[in-house]
C-alpha cells in the first residue's frame, strides 16, 4: 500500500510485540476520540512525478498579487524595502544554524542583539530575548513568566486574566498551553469595544498572577490603560500588554503604560503575510524579570583583544537537558524572520517608522470617513483606531466579502466568525501605507455598487 515504507508486515509485528502493544492504533490511544479522524483523508489518487510538477506549476500561475488587500486581524499587507529580502537571502543568514559557537557566529549573534535592542527601544522596557514563534505563543510565554514570578511569593496564584478584546487565536493558544495544568483562565469583558476596567477590578484576587490586554486590540481600537498598572500591581499581579509594534512608532509604548511584559508579533515589520506565516513573536520585560524570560538572549561583551563581541548569555541549560525545570520548552527563536524585522527597522529608522505609522492612520481614516459618510455603513463604536476599524454593513457580511473578492478586493474579515453572538454583519477593514488613494476610492465605489 505504501511502497516507500521499508518495513514488512513481519517487521511491524516484531516492533509492536517488543514494545507490548497489539496494533499501531494502540500507539495513539491517548488521543481523545472526538479529535480522531474517523474517515479516510480526502486525498486524490497518486500521480507521477511529472504530473506533480505540472500541477504545482499550474497552481503557481493562480497569482493573487493583483488583488487589493484590506485584510488584517494580525497579518497585514505592508511595503517591504527590497534590501530586506536581499539581506535575508544571503547564505550566511539563510543557512545559519544555532549559534552556540560564538567565535564563528558573530554575524548572526549581532543581528539578534540588534533585534533585542530595537524591541527594547520600541516597547520602552529593559530586556528582550532573541524572538519567539509568533505573537500568540509570546502571550503564553508571558503568562508563564507571570506565574513563575508570582507563585513563589503568593501561594495559590493559579489564575490568569485576559481581555475579551485580545486576538481570538491568542485565546486559543492560551487555552491549549495551560490545559490540564491546573491554571485557570478568566476573560475580562469588553465594554463598547475596549477592556472593562470595572470588570477587571471585580475579577482581581490574590489568585491572579497576570493580566493580559491588547492595544490596538483585535477590533482595531486603541485602549486607554490609565490606572490599570496601579490596580494590577497593587494586587501583586503582573501587567502584560500586546501591541502591533508598527503602532509604537507613534503611540504610547507598553512600558509607558506601566507594563511588566510587552509582547506582540513583528509581521508588520518587514514580513509578508505568506498565507499565514512564518512570523516572529517579540517579548520584552522589566529588568527584574530577566531570569524568568524564556528562550535565547544574546549579550554584548569584549573579546581578549578588547573588541566588541557577542555571545549567548544567561542560558538556562536545563532547557536542553532537564526539561521539567525549564522556563519554557517552546522557546526556539525565529532567527531569519527576526533578521527581516531588524533590517526593516534599520532601513526605515526612527523617523521613517513614525512616517509609516502616520500614513497608516491617515489612510485608514480616509477610507473610514468615506464609508461612513457615503454608504449605508455604520461604525461599530465611536472609538479611536490605528489602521484597522470595524464597520457594520446593511446585509450579510460574508456574502458582501465574497462579492468584493470577485471584483479583485480582499475587503476585510467578518467578525461574526469570531464573535457569532455579538458582531453580526460587522467586518474589520485594515488599511496600510501600501494602499493608494485610487485603491481606497475603488473600495468605496465597489462596495457602493454591492450595497445599493
Amino acid at each position: 500500500m505504501f511502497p516507500y515504507l521499508p518495513h514488512t508486515e513481519e517487521d511491524i509485528a516484531d516492533m509492536l510485540n517488543t514494545i507490548g502493544v497489539d496494533s499501531i492504533d494502540d500507539l495513539f490511544r491517548d488521543i481523545p476520540s472526538e479529535l480522531e479522524l474517523n474517515r479516510p483523508l480526502n486525498l486524490p489518487e497518486g500521480i507521477s512525478e511529472y504530473e506533480v510538477i505540472k500541477k504545482l506549476r499550474d497552481i503557481s500561475k493562480q497569482d493573487i498579487s493583483e488583488y487589493v488587500s484590506f485584510l488584517g486581524g494580525g497579518s497585514y499587507d505592508h511595503i517591504i524595502p527590497a534590501v530586506v529580502k536581499h539581506i535575508t537571502s544571503r547564505s550566511e543568514f539563510y543557512t545559519a544554524y544555532t549559534p552556540y559557537q560564538a567565535e564563528i557566529s558573530q554575524g548572526i549573534l549581532q543581528a539578534i542583539f540588534e533585534f533585542q535592542t530595537m524591541i527594547c527601544e520600541l516597547t520602552s522596557l529593559d530586556v528582550s530575548n532573541a524572538s519567539l514563534y509568533d505573537g500568540h505563543t509570546a502571550a503564553s510565554e508571558a503568562c508563564a513568566m507571570a506565574l513563575n514570578s508570582v507563585r513563589p511569593r503568593v501561594k495559590g496564584a493559579d489564575t490568569l486574566l485576559y481581555s475579551e478584546t485580545i486576538h481570538p487565536f491568542t485565546k486559543q493558544v492560551l487555552e491549549t498551553y495551560f490545559s490540564h495544568t491546573g491554571i485557570t483562565l478568566k476573560e475580562i469583558r469588553q465594554t463598547a469595544g475596549v477592556t472593562s476596567f470595572e470588570d477587571l477590578e471585580s475579577k482581581l484576587s490574590s489568585k491572579v498572577a497576570g493580566v493580559i490586554v491588547q492595544t490596538p486590540n483585535f477590533l482595531g481600537y486603541l485602549e486607554d490603560y490609565t490606572g490599570f498598572a496601579d490596580l494590577i500591581h497593587n494586587n501583586g499581579s503582573l501587567f502584560i500588554i500586546s501591541s502591533n509594534p508598527l503602532s509604537l512608532g507613534i503611540l504610547k509604548p507598553q512600558g509607558a503604560w506601566g507594563a511588566d511584559v510587552a509582547i506582540g508579533d513583528t509581521q508588520a515589520l518587514g514580513l509578508p503575510s505568506y498565507f499565514g506565516g512564518p512570523s516572529v513573536g517579540y517579548i520584552a520585560a522589566d529588568r527584574k524579570l530577566l531570569r524568568k524570560m524564556p528562550g535565547r538572549i544574546v549579550g554584548q561583551s569584549l573579546d581578549r583583544q578588547g573588541k566588541r563581541a557577542f555571545l549567548l548569555t544567561l542560558q538556562a541549560r536545563e532547557q536542553h537537558i532537564r526539561r521539567e525545570r525549564a522556563n519554557s520548552n517552546i522557546c526556539s527563536n525565529q532567527a531569519l524572520a527576526a533578521l527581516a524585522t531588524t533590517v526593516y527597522l534599520a532601513v526605515v529608522g526612527k523617523q521613517g517608522l513614525r512616517e509609516v505609522g502616520r500614513r497608516n492612520v491617515q489612510k485608514a481614516h480616509y477610507l473610514f470617513n468615506r464609508l461612513i459618510n457615503e454608504l449605508p455603513v455604520e461604525p461599530l463604536y465611536e472609538r479611536p483606531f490605528f489602521n484597522e476599524f470595524p464597520v457594520r454593513l446593511n446585509r450579510h457580511a460574508p456574502s458582501v466579502l465574497r462579492r468584493m473578492e470577485d471584483e479583485g478586493i480582499f475587503a476585510g474579515i467578518a467578525l461574526e466568525r469570531f464573535y457569532p453572538d455579538s458582531f453580526k454583519d460587522v467586518i474589520a477593514v485594515a488599511v496600510t501605507e501600501k494602499r493608494t488613494k485610487d485603491e481606497l476610492d475603488l473600495y468605496v465605489d465597489t462596495l457602493r455598487g454591492i450595497l445599493k
